[in-house]
């Protein structure tokens, strides 16, 4: 099995995997270009999520394109890059969130795999939508390294491709919210379905409208993207190389219920 990288704004390229090479993957969502190396003798995935030049907005992503590429390329984690604002003063621009929660503030985005069939009807579990395993792991090397981070916290995720209003903001924070970015879900939910096991790793970049005393810019993502690059991919890289063979989660149980009543595992291939 294999891990996965999914780049967020600001990762686009896999630098620190060598003998990369490009992958074309047809699946019944669509076709995706994935790009696979090696890291220490470990077969790696790398996907970016906006597409090559940060081209593909946030609610226009083939989610489900994605996560079926990676399924059958043998991939058994994610760890999925973010850049994120931040609801709470105590989150400052440069430091890492590891969540362990979201809320779902997106629409019109296909939440599941399948439509029809008999697996259209589809209920799994994500009680702990973020594999625990792995943002045990993420922490670790973080505090490793030195790095501001925070383990849990609840990510917003906000449909896009706009900024969020002042009164929206204060919302999310009363609901709850750590931190709000635009692309775990569906991308995670997916991932459950799929019985992949998913790890987020986000950068606060900025603090949001009504937080932040100045206009809300991508510029000022970009730039604080470029400045944590290096120590993210090597948090990252740190984590692939350290994580565990064995699962000791269940991510890789949400559909047995539904198989236990007969059903087979749906093929992400099939056409």
């Amino acid at each position: 099995m294999k891990t996965a990288i999914i780049g967020g704004s600001g990762v686009y390229d896999p630098s620190m995997l060598t003998d990369v090479r490009e992958v074309p993957v047809k699946t019944i969502f669509g076709d995706v270009l994935v790009q696979e190396g090696k890291l220490e003798g470990r077969e790696v995935l790398f996907l970016a999520r906006h597409g090559a030049g940060h081209t593909v907005a946030p609610h226009k992503i083939n989610y489900r394109a994605n996560i079926a590429a990676l399924k059958v390329l043998g991939a058994d984690r994610i760890i999925a890059t973010a850049a994120v604002g931040s609801l709470s003063d105590r989150l400052i621009p440069g430091s890492f969130v590891i969540p362990d929660q979201f809320i779902d503030n997106t629409w019109g985005r296909p939440v599941q795999f399948f439509d029809e069939g008999e697996w259209a009807v589809t209920h799994i579990d994500v009680t702990e939508p973020y594999c625990p395993q792995m943002s045990d792991v993420l922490a670790a090397c973080c505090k490793k390294k030195g790095l501001p981070y925070k383990k849990g916290g609840t990510y917003v995720c906000f449909q896009g491709p706009r900024y969020e209003t002042a009164a929206e903001v204060r919302m999310f924070g009363m609901l709850g919210g750590d931190i709000v970015g635009m692309t775990h879900v569906p991308e995670i939910v997916l991932a459950r379905e799929a019985e992949i096991c998913y790890g987020g790793i986000c950068v606060v970049t900025n603090f949001p409208a009504g937080i932040a005393k100045q206009k809300l810019t991508h510029g000022e993502v970009n730039e604080m993207m470029a400045k944590v690059n290096k120590p993210l991919k090597e948090v990252i890289a740190d984590a692939i190389i350290n994580m565990p063979e064995e699962h000791t989660c269940k991510c890789g149980e949400a559909l047995d219920e539904m198989v236990s009543w007969g059903r087979r595992r749906p093929n992400f291939l099939a056409r």
